[in-house]
């Protein structure tokens, strides 16, 4: 019997990784605070790579008002986290979460 395979592309793996940070209670936006000018300056919010077979993910959010960051970013990392391991199935190597600022 064969094994068959799934290759998930980098732009899939970062909109997934986007729509994973969305979905958390408390994030405004997922991307830079700032200016527009700023934003373009800084590069792009989410980051993914594959090292060795895991993926290791950066993703960039500005929270709500009221929102307690520490928890926000650990909800953040959890939810990225699980979408790579059970929606897609791959290895997880690292998430790092960055709160840019908070929005209103």
């Amino acid at each position: 019997m064969s094994r068959a395979s799934l290759a998930v592309s980098h732009p899939v793996i970062r909109d997934l990784v986007r729509l994973a940070a969305m979905e958390v209670p408390g994030v405004l936006r997922v991307g830079w605070a700032g200016s527009p000018w700023r934003r373009l300056a800084v590069g792009r919010p989410v980051v993914v790579r594959v090292r060795d077979g895991a993926v290791e993910a950066r993703v960039v959010v500005v929270a709500r008002p009221g929102q307690p960051l520490g928890a926000l970013a650990a909800d953040v990392r959890g939810a990225v986290a699980a979408a790579i391991v059970r929606l897609l199935g791959l290895e997880l190597g690292e998430v790092t979460v960055r709160v840019d600022g908070v929005g209103g």
